[in-house]
């Protein structure tokens, strides 16, 4: 069974001095423990602000914090190819199932997109307020999936930028419903890592998912001009909602990933 995680903001335990010690835990975290309600010796996951993790033992829990003492220390891990999701804004709280889910499949770094098509429009204040819940949900959702580490979240962007964040990609994919069918993930993905000789544990992929409406033929060219190993892909004979092709995209780039790792070295 999977241990209860909690991720350290300004807490490094390796300079801890004393066996039994506080978790310096956020509000929210030191909530969401009481309401686990966390006992003497259970034991507990711990990512610390220098991104080491531990297992640490609950020494006591009571109105005076979360003590614990460290138990072991573990393997960070998480060591492989890297997706980044770059998702065209969206209406509602789709951005949120997006932010959520794409935490759990493995998304590294999320990269909100102001399209042509976007219904969202934010100003500058409303941008960052945004960006702050994403990176509230990112976390919570690291914690409860066990992810080592908790997904970077950008303000939104324009498409200049997102080309330029781009550039040096391993490989891009653009979904984009009028791509060739014949172009697959995988045989992108291969095309890349063929071209740079990579591995594809180290691959550093990015996936880009256009808003309600998809993208624009203008936004599609942009973004494969960005790139010389930039593809676009469908995800299927189905048009895909944007939250849900903005967790089955990245999905299946780190599902092909994996499974030609190792083998393009």
């Amino acid at each position: 069974m999977a241990l209860p995680q909690f991720f350290l903001e300004n807490q490094v335990l390796d300079a801890e001095e004393s066996p039994v010690f506080p978790l310096r835990l956020s509000d929210d975290d030191l909530h969401h423990a009481r309401v686990l309600r966390l006992e003497r010796g259970q034991h507990v996951a711990v990512v610390d602000a220098a991104s080491d993790y531990f297992e640490c033992e609950v020494a006591s829990f009571d109105a005076g914090g979360l003590f614990v003492s460290i138990s072991q220390r573990g393997d960070v891990g998480e060591d492989g190819p890297s997706v980044m999701l770059v998702q065209g804004l969206a209406k509602g709280d789709k951005m949120d199932t997006v932010v959520r889910h794409g935490t759990e499949v493995g998304v590294d770094v999320f990269v909100p997109l102001a399209c042509e098509r976007s219904v969202v429009k934010l100003d500058a204040r409303k941008a960052a307020a945004r960006a702050e819940r994403w990176r509230s949900i990112a976390r919570s959702a690291a914690m409860q999936s066990g992810r080592r580490h908790v997904p970077e979240v950008s303000e939104p962007v324009s498409l200049d930028r997102a080309c330029e964040l781009l550039r040096n990609a391993t490989a891009v994919i653009v979904c984009y419903e009028e791509a060739d069918g014949s172009q697959s993930i995988t045989r992108a993905l291969s095309s890349a890592l063929t071209k740079l000789r990579m591995p594809a544990e180290d691959a550093r992929v990015a996936v880009v998912v256009g808003p309600e409406g998809g993208l624009t033929s203008r936004e599609v060219q942009c973004l494969l001009d960005c790139n010389p190993r930039a593809y676009s892909c469908t995800l299927g004979p189905s048009i895909l909602r944007t939250e849900t092709a903005g967790v089955v995209a990245p999905a299946l780039v780190l599902h092909d990933l994996r499974n030609l790792s190792g083998g393009l070295s």
